[in-house]
């Protein structure tokens, strides 16, 4: 006998749909930490509420990854005046307008894995074809229909509705359910309730989380990190095993109401649990090996980093939780200053930090400040363990391992070479920190923090670190002619082989600095509504990797 003979399929209580096709996603859609915080409205419960706060963006489902119960939520809509723009265009789809803004579960519909993973969202949400939903109105019912999708039934059925890449809301559709009860389905319920929870805050510990507070790392106890990152991950293997417990406890439960005890297995294995936390599914491993350990020491390192930028960029700060800089223009900064917003860490003047490869190039490039704010969160007394453990977390993977090299160069050389890559990955080509580069011989390289850069901005990057580094540089060059004159053979060799290469960076930075000057004349502008794809592509080559970011190589 069939399941669907004995038990409601979804469609007959609830209905999964489709929902916008904008004909235009570069248009219309963007990752929400391209825009100013202040035009994104979340938590909405309809679209007069929307309206009414005069917003422009709100958060939009669109698929994306095979993540269970919570997450994934980057993307946000223009839905300006209840989506005016979009729905003037001629072949734009507008659907399901009445599930808009409400809670429900969403999906990718595009997914390569047998289970694509079924997500909780709440109040304020639009939705698109690739990011199915469906809307339930009542809070526990919801939690139960995850714990049903989520479980290794749906699975099962799944392989067989659509053994394809592509799963539709009509196949959804199909899923039998059983009838929801308080008491026979109470501890579904809250165990399902309980892996959402554990979800959101897994989620909400990445930077890509519009309620991300912190970096996790910088609010423990502890002062030697590589004891806080050892019994961090001991306590992510602890969480693993819980939620596959939780897991396969629903998936008994449920296999005893549908009687298919016999047909399919309850255990859910560690990999399949779909958090962030999780080593086995970060690196799509079935071993927890010496190896999966030591990258995601890595990685754990490197989003330390990446939020210790930040902090120098006032975008966080150590002495409040969550987004404190994220507007646009550099407008309301000073303010925030003033407040105190920044007194345990200082954030930088002017959004702009060096990427220096040498020490004496500039005393505040991101690698004194990255030493800096070390001791401030762990204090002086540990500084020189922590940042040979974090360079040697960094030459697990991030960085190859270089004879001799100490803790500080190691780090600089990360910045240097890597940095801007991890963040444009992190960040799925939609940075924030916007790498400023004279060219291959790295004669000048800088970060500049999109939410702060102003028509000022180049003519500052011009007078405080391009032309102070071009004299430097002509000082070098002055010290490297006396020591080919006057010192030994070996020392006239080395003099002579650093000279080349300084001679090089000084033409590069000569041509550098002509163009910067001309792009600063422009004063040129941007609005953070066009998105960093088409901002991008307004600095000619002095950024990095323009192609890749922008779409077109500036010629």
């Amino acid at each position: 006998m069939l399941l669907t003979d004995r038990f409601h399929v979804i469609t007959h209580i609830y209905h999964p749909r489709q929902g916008n096709t904008t004909t235009n996603n570069d248009r219309f859609v963007r990752s929400w930490w391209e825009l100013t915080r202040r035009k994104i409205a979340l938590d909405c419960s309809d679209v007069d509420e929307f309206v009414h706060n005069q917003s422009m963006w709100a958060p939009y489902n669109k698929g994306g990854g095979n993540r269970k119960w919570y997450g994934l939520n980057e993307s946000v809509v223009n839905w300006e005046n209840n989506g005016q723009e979009i729905k003037a265009i001629k072949h734009s789809v507008v659907a399901n307008e009445n599930m808009y803004f409400q809670p429900g579960i969403t999906w990718s519909t595009v997914s390569t894995s047998k289970s694509p993973g079924f997500r909780k969202y709440g109040h304020g949400f639009i939705f698109d074809n690739k990011g199915a939903s469906i809307r339930v109105d009542c809070e526990e019912h919801l939690i139960f229909i995850s714990s049903i999708l989520n479980s290794v039934i749906v699975s099962e059925i799944i392989a067989e509705l659509a053994p394809s890449v592509s799963l539709q809301p009509g196949d959804i559709a199909k899923t039998p359910i059983i009838n929801y009860t308080p008491i026979s389905h109470k501890g579904i319920v809250e165990r399902s309730n309980e892996l959402i929870k554990l979800s959101k805050k897994d989620w909400d510990n990445s930077e890509l989380s519009w309620d991300f507070k912190e970096n996790f790392l910088t609010n423990q106890k502890n002062s030697k990190l590589k004891l806080i990152i050892h019994s961090y991950i001991d306590d992510c293997i602890e969480l693993t095993e819980k939620m596959s417990q939780y897991e396969s406890a629903n998936n008994r439960e449920l296999l005893t109401h549908y009687g298919l005890e016999a047909a399919f297995n309850e255990k859910v294995n560690l990999s399949d649990i779909t958090i962030n936390a999780n080593p086995l599914y970060r690196y799509k491993s079935n071993e927890l090996n010496s190896l999966i350990i030591e990258k995601f020491k890595s990685d754990l390192n490197r989003e330390l980093v990446s939020y210790s930028i930040g902090c120098m960029m006032a975008r966080y700060s150590l002495d409040r939780e969550g987004l404190v800089y994220a507007h646009a223009g550099n407008e309301g900064f000073k303010e925030l200053v003033v407040e105190g917003a920044y007194q345990t860490f200082p954030a930088d003047d002017d959004g702009i930090i060096p990427l220096a490869s040498e020490d004496w190039l500039f005393d505040d490039d991101a690698t004194t400040r990255f030493s800096e704010f070390v001791k401030t969160v762990w204090g002086a007394e540990n500084l020189s363990e922590n940042l040979t453990f974090v360079a040697e977390s960094l030459r697990l993977h991030a960085l190859n391992p270089k004879k001799g090299e100490g803790a500080m160069d190691t780090i600089r050389r990360y910045f240097s070479t890597q940095f801007f890559k991890d963040h444009c990955k992190t960040y799925k080509k939609r940075p924030i920190y916007w790498l400023f580069s004279s060219g291959k011989e790295k004669a000048f390289e800088c970060l500049v923090y999109l939410h702060r850069y102003n028509e000022g901005t180049l003519s500052r990057m011009r007078t405080e670190y391009v032309t102070p580094l071009m004299g430097k540089y002509e000082h070098h060059h002055s010290s490297l002619q006396q020591q080919i004159l006057e010192g030994s053979t070996e020392q006239k060799r080395l003099a002579e082989k650093a000279l080349k290469d300084l001679e090089k960076k000084q033409a590069e930075l000569r041509t550098f600095d002509e163009q910067l000057k001309h792009h600063a004349e422009k004063r040129i502008s941007l609005d953070l509504d066009d998105g960093v794809k088409v901002n991008y592509g307004k600095f000619g080559n002095l950024l990095a990797d323009v192609k890749n970011i922008h779409g077109v190589a500036v010629k």
